[in-house]
């Protein structure tokens, strides 16, 4: 199964690792630093088109992804629900 996360992206739910807000947690500076790190490793894919809201950490083939999103971490954890 897929969940659509914007900008005509989806991504692999059983490669799904985690589903984050993005205001809650960028308040860490650990969360700071390793999204820092993630981006400069080019892992990060901004898919918001917009100012992002969450963020999802996905593996598959192990190689790490995060994909930055409009939607709130709400919205996807329902979507994740209804696709199950």
């Amino acid at each position: 199964m897929y969940l659509p996360i914007g900008a005509d992206f989806s991504v692999r739910t059983s490669c799904i690792i985690g589903i984050f807000d993005l205001d809650n947690t960028s308040t860490s500076k650990f969360t700071r630093a390793f999204l820092s790190q993630a981006e400069k490793m080019g892992e990060v894919i901004d898919v918001s088109g917009t100012l992002p809201k969450s963020y999802i950490i996905t593996e598959e083939f192990g190689m790490r992804k995060i994909y930055l999103t409009q939607f709130n971490a709400a919205i996807l954890e329902k979507r994740l629900q209804k696709n199950k």
